[in-house]
């Protein structure tokens, strides 16, 4: 038990997630043991990770976002950080949600907005790994292999954002690149390296708590398979 507490506590550190410990007690609480209280942590730092990457990418890739008129990245924020997302997928995005979303988003094919169907993608394959549940308590259960696959596959997400081109050879979507001063911009990656941090880092400590395995997957970066949540 002392590895994943240890390993949480880097994390955290890591992450700046330690700021969050300093909230003011809540009676439910109670109901919740040490991990719960950890996932919590997580996944409200990973959503502000998630958050962070929807801005920076509308931000570099402005092309996107006037594909639909009247769009702001203040309301592509509302659409993919509710809790209450359509049942029935995204109208826009032919019906779809979640990971199904992710090869879509990467398709020479697609017209619509990428960083939407992206973004839409790696939301709910996150909200997927935890149960779609903001909070856990005790009764609650988590999937390690879930929390495990989703790293994996915004390892692949990460390299098909610097290696996926059109037919003209141009990135479909912009992120990592040379800033205006010639000093390189690497801050995507380093957004998407913390989110898989703390898949990882979860996987790992629930995978510990309930002394169950991970079944560790190798893939093709350049495939358009992502691991199933």
């Amino acid at each position: 038990m002392m590895r994943w507490v240890w390993m949480s506590v880097l994390l955290l550190s890591l992450t700046g997630c330690a700021q969050k410990l300093g909230r003011p007690f809540d009676i439910k609480n109670l109901a919740k043991s040490d991990m719960d209280l950890i996932t919590d942590i997580h996944i409200a730092e990973i959503r502000d990770l998630s958050e962070a990457l929807i801005v920076k990418l509308y931000k570099r890739n402005p092309r996107e976002l006037k594909k639909v008129p009247g769009m702001t990245i203040e309301k592509r924020v509302s659409q993919l950080m509710t809790t209450e997302r359509p049942d029935n997928g995204f109208r826009e995005l032919g019906g779809m949600d979640g990971i199904a979303l992710l090869p879509l988003a990467f398709s020479s094919e697609f017209e619509g907005d990428r960083v939407f169907a992206l973004m839409a993608g790696v939301t709910g394959m996150i909200s997927a790994s935890y149960n779609h549940q903001l909070e856990f308590f005790l009764l609650d259960d988590i999937d390690q292999q879930k929390l495990y696959n989703s790293a994996r596959n915004l390892e692949k997400i990460a390299w098909l954002l610097n290696n996926e081109k059109d037919d003209n050879g141009q990135l479909l979507l912009l992120s990592n690149g040379m800033g205006k001063n010639g000093v390189p911009n690497y801050s995507y990656e380093r957004l998407l390296s913390q989110m898989i941090i703390i898949q990882d880092m979860m996987a790992v400590m629930v995978a510990d708590s309930t002394n169950r395995n991970i079944n560790q997957v190798v893939h093709s970066m350049a495939s358009m398979t992502f691991f199933p949540i």
